[in-house]
């Protein structure tokens, strides 16, 4: 991760995404006396998380903003996606749009920062020359930068006219090597009632909500000003698939989504506050071409391993109705954890194990009351072979401590990405914090 040259850019205003505060600024070393544990088998510090032995972490860099997806280029560079006015973040009047992170001495934190773009999202990629970013309703390109870190001048649009609030409002995508580029736009409501999250409220069906949002839609990386449209949709009934990557094994597109909410709230008679807190399971699916995942008319139970009517539209519980015939997913992990991210490892440096496995970043939960909240933490899924059993495993945890409240917890992990030397990074968009994990052979 160390460049020959590092080249200082100056401030362009644009008409859209304008550069702002993007001086060259340089970044003290991370407080590594946060280290904490140390591994059992390795002596290094692990930035406060906890990790299977031989792991280790620094904090790349810190209270930058509301950090959500990232992206890394091959110099080791680091783009991070900065959220506009997260209500949980804990770092004030730090700008949205994007910041360029890179480490000079390969220390392994990131000494030096500049901020690009004036509106922020979630979602950020590179792809050929250019380097894209999410910034609402809308996704824009910028040349990608050459020795300079941040991109020079304003960007183009690529897709334009997404919908936007109210409603779940990350536009995340992901970028096949063919150029098909896959957004996620979710739902604007829990289930689709006639009033959302009111008890006894019963469903709309057909749920009109299908034909905009609730799944994902396909456009063309390469071609700029396209147009928003129900036509372009690839695969629908997902509630919010924030998590989206390509799996580089067969080049098939996988969805982390957030499963629904109050099935005891809105229906005591049905569901009570224990089932409530472990229902309905959060899911890992495997997307093709005209997949249905049934949002809003079903959810997938974790406990019968089956996806079964939504008590909006008749179900009990245990019903099934027209939810069979809805696509099964490829793992199912705990209610509300709430996956952000989701990236597939192709590194050499952690153990056999992980390489063409998937990561899973957890946000965290709100709702699991009487039971402990939980996620908050990183999760790893093997494929061997190139396919999942659906198997999981907690990777990385410690970002909260225990039974922590979102109101309260100081990270909440929202991005994963791998370095060129296969090196894991992780964002953080509470605390504002970037982790590089690396392994010691």
């Amino acid at each position: 991760m160390r460049h020959s040259a590092v080249k200082f850019v100056s401030c362009v205003s644009a008409a859209i995404l304008s550069l702002t505060g993007c001086a060259t600024q340089a970044v003290p070393s991370a407080d590594q006396g946060v280290a904490g544990t140390t591994n059992a088998t390795q002596s290094c510090g692990t930035a406060g998380l906890t990790l299977p032995p031989g792991f280790c972490a620094t904090v790349f860099a810190d209270s930058i903003g509301a950090a959500r997806h990232l992206v890394i280029a091959a110099n080791g560079d680091v783009f991070v996606a900065l959220q506009n006015a997260r209500r949980s973040s804990r770092v004030a009047g730090i700008p949205a749009g994007a910041v360029g992170l890179r480490d000079t001495n390969g220390d392994g934190v990131a000494d030096l920062q500049q901020r690009f773009g004036s509106a922020g999202g979630t979602g950020i990629a590179l792809h050929g020359d250019f380097l894209y970013a999410d910034v609402g309703t809308a996704i824009v390109r910028y040349p990608k930068p050459a020795e300079a870190l941040i991109p020079i001048g304003a960007p183009d649009t690529v897709i334009k006219g997404i919908p936007g609030m109210p409603g779940h409002a990350s536009r995340n995508f992901a970028i096949a090597r063919d150029g098909n580029l896959y957004v996620n736009v979710g739902s604007q409501t829990n289930a689709c009632q006639e009033r959302d999250r009111q008890a006894g409220s019963t469903g709309i069906d057909a749920c009109a909500e299908l034909e905009r949002r609730a799944g994902i839609w396909r456009f063309d990386a390469n071609r700029l000003g396209q147009e928003f449209t129900p036509a372009a949709r690839f695969a629908t009934g997902i509630r919010n698939a924030t998590g989206l990557a390509i799996n580089p094994a067969d080049g098939s597109l996988y969805a982390a989504s957030h499963g629904r909410d109050n099935l005891s709230s809105n229906w005591p008679a049905l569901f009570t506050e224990q089932q409530n807190a472990e229902l309905p399971a959060e899911e890992l699916l495997r997307v093709t071409s005209g997949d249905d995942f049934g949002w809003p008319y079903c959810y997938w139970d974790g406990q019968r391993r089956m996806r079964v009517l939504a008590p909006e539209y008749g179900g009990n519980g245990t019903t099934v109705g027209r939810c069979s015939t809805k696509k099964a997913n490829v793992s199912a992990m705990p209610a509300h954890w709430a996956p952000n991210a989701l990236m597939f490892y192709t590194g050499s440096m952690f153990p056999a194990k992980y390489r063409g496995g998937a990561f899973i970043a957890f946000h965290g939960s709100w709702n699991r009351a009487p039971l402990p909240q939980g996620g908050y933490n990183v999760v790893f899924l093997p494929f061997p072979g190139g396919a999942s059993s659906g198997a999981w495993e907690v990777f990385a945890n410690g970002f909260v401590p225990a039974d922590v409240q979102p109101a309260t917890a100081p990270h909440r992990p929202a991005g994963v990405a791998q370095g060129p030397d296969g090196a894991l990074y992780v964002t953080d968009d509470v605390g504002g914090r970037v982790w590089r994990i690396t392994y010691r052979r």
